[in-house]
C-alpha cells in the first residue's frame, strides 16, 4: 500500500475511493494520511468516515459528491466544521444526486463529454451547482438535465479478490466501482486475497475490473475495516457509533488520527491494535451454488 499510495497519488489529484457501504478501502485513506498528501479533489457517492478523516487531516481541498454523513447514526462533524468555516482548512464542495454522480462516473467512464438525465426536476441543485446545466434532446424536443463526466486522476477499489494481473472480482453490494475505474487515468485495487489466474477464470461474471485497466494490487487483508467484505468479515457496527463523539470533537479526533493511523505503519499494526477484531467480525460460510460454464 505505501508503494501503491507514493506511486500513484499527488498532491492535487481527483481521488475516488469508492464502495457502497461495503467495500470502502480505509487502508488506502490512512496510507494517503500517513503520506501527507495535500490539496485533494475526494470524489465519492457516498463519502463517509474514511473522507471524515482525511478532511481532518487536511487533505482535501474539495468535496464531489451526492450525500455525506455517518450511515445510520448521523453527520460527519470534520466535515461539517470544513464546510461551515470552523475547520482548519475552508472545504469546497460540489454536490449532485446519486444518480448525478453515477452519471459523472458513466460519461467518464465512456469517454463522454456529459451524460443526460431527467433526475433534476423539482429540485434546487442546478441552482447551488452552476455545472448542472441543460441540453434539448434532437429526438423530441425535450429539456433534459446534463452532467459533466468525470475523470478522475486515481480511483481505488476494494475487492474480495483478484489475480496478479489485476482482474478483479466483487460479489456482493455493488456500487460505481466499474465505472469509476474505466472513468480515472490510474487505478489500484486492494483485495483481501490475491489468486491464481485459473480462479479467475473459473468464474469470470464475477470479473467486474479486467486487469488491463489495472496499474496497482496490494494485498490488504482487514484493509476495508470498519467497511465489510462480503464473505470474509462483516461491517464494525460498534465503529460507526463510536465514531459520532470522536468526530464531535476535534481533540478526540487527532488523537484517534495520531493513535490509529501515524503511530501505525501499515494496516497488519491497525488490526493488532484491536485484539478480537477477527473473531468478532469474520464472516460465517454461506456458498452460493455453482453454475455450469461448459459448452
Amino acid at each position: 500500500m505505501r508503494d501503491a499510495v507514493a506511486r500513484f497519488v499527488h498532491d492535487g489529484d481527483t481521488v475516488v475511493i469508492e464502495g457502497f457501504t461495503h467495500l470502502i478501502c480505509f487502508a488506502a485513506g490512512h496510507e494517503i494520511i500517513r503520506q501527507g498528501r495535500r490539496n485533494l479533489t475526494l470524489a465519492r457517492l457516498t463519502p463517509d468516515l474514511i473522507y471524515d478523516q482525511m478532511i481532518a487531516a487536511g487533505c482535501a481541498r474539495k468535496l464531489t459528491f451526492s450525500w455525506a454523513g455517518n450511515p445510520g447514526v448521523g453527520s460527519l462533524h470534520a466535515f461539517r466544521r470544513a464546510v461551515e468555516g470552523k475547520g482548519a482548512a475552508p472545504l469546497e464542495i460540489e454536490e449532485y444526486s446519486h444518480f448525478g454522480m453515477v452519471a459523472r462516473f458513466s460519461a467518464g467512464a465512456a469517454r463522454l463529454p456529459f451524460w443526460p438525465l431527467r433526475n433534476y426536476m423539482g429540485t434546487d441543485l442546478p441552482r447551488v451547482n452552476p455545472r448542472i446545466r441543460t441540453v434539448t434532446c434532437p429526438y423530441t424536443g425535450e429539456q433534459l438535465a446534463t452532467v459533466p463526466a468525470l475523470n478522475p486522476e486515481v480511483t481505488i477499489v476494494h475487492a474480495q479478490r483478484a489475480d496478479a494481473e489485476g482482474n478483479t472480482q466483487i460479489w456482493g453490494l455493488l456500487g460505481v466501482q466499474k465505472e469509476a475505474a474505466f472513468a480515472s487515468q490510474r487505478v489500484i485495487v486492494v483485495v483481501e486475497e490475491l489468486v491464481d489466474q485459473s480462479v479467475i477464470r473459473s468464474d469470470p461474471n464475477r470479473t467486474v475490473i479486467p486487469g488491463m485497466i489495472v496499474h496497482g494490487v496490494v494485498v490488504e487483508p482487514w484493509g476495508a475495516h470498519p467497511s465489510y467484505v462480503q464473505g470474509y468479515y462483516d461491517r464494525d457496527n460498534d465503529f460507526y457509533l463510536a465514531w459520532e463523539p470522536i468526530s464531535r470533537d476535534p481533540d478526540k479526533l487527532a488523537r484517534y488520527l495520531d493513535e490509529f493511523i501515524y503511530a501505525v505503519p501499515d494496516r497488519a499494526a491497525y488490526v493488532r491494535k484491536q485484539p478480537g477484531l477477527a473473531a468478532r467480525l469474520r464472516a460465517g460460510e454461506r456458498f452460493s451454488s455453482g453454475v455450469n460454464y461448459g459448452f
